[in-house]
């Protein structure tokens, strides 16, 4: 049975899709944007940008009774590859060895113009 995961802790959906879903032990989180969801802002300085991205993901799963270090795979998704160590260095901060297994891509354009999106799977 598909359970939603749902936190205001993150920002909500801009669409047609749950900020994230559990199947048993496993949790999906939807990409997350770096929107502050405070202040319903973009934060665009990569940095800055990866670390809300990763701290709503870190909300979400928490919501679920999750940490980081359930996380199995992540997606990052790029606007400009010349960002991959920027990123890989505040990824770092989020996440122990063993790591997650992770793909990484640049892409043409993200949602509202945004640098980073990153999506997971966790499992217990």
């Amino acid at each position: 049975m598909k359970k939603k995961i749902e936190t205001a802790k993150a920002p909500g959906a801009i669409g047609p899709y749950s900020q994230a879903t559990q199947v048993g032990n496993t949790v999906f989180v939807s990409g997350q944007l770096p929107v502050d969801p405070a202040s319903g802002e973009l934060v665009t300085e990569i940095k800055a940008a990866a670390t809300q991205s990763l701290s709503n993901m870190k909300a979400i799963l928490e919501e679920a009774g999750y940490t980081m270090d359930d996380v199995t795979k992540t997606t990052v998704l790029l606007a400009n590859i010349v960002d991959f160590a920027a990123v890989n260095e505040v990824y770092s901060q989020f996440f122990a060895a063993p790591y997650p297994a992770r793909s990484c891509f640049a892409v043409k354009d993200l949602p509202k113009g945004a640098l980073v999106e990153i999506e997971c799977i966790a499992a217990k």
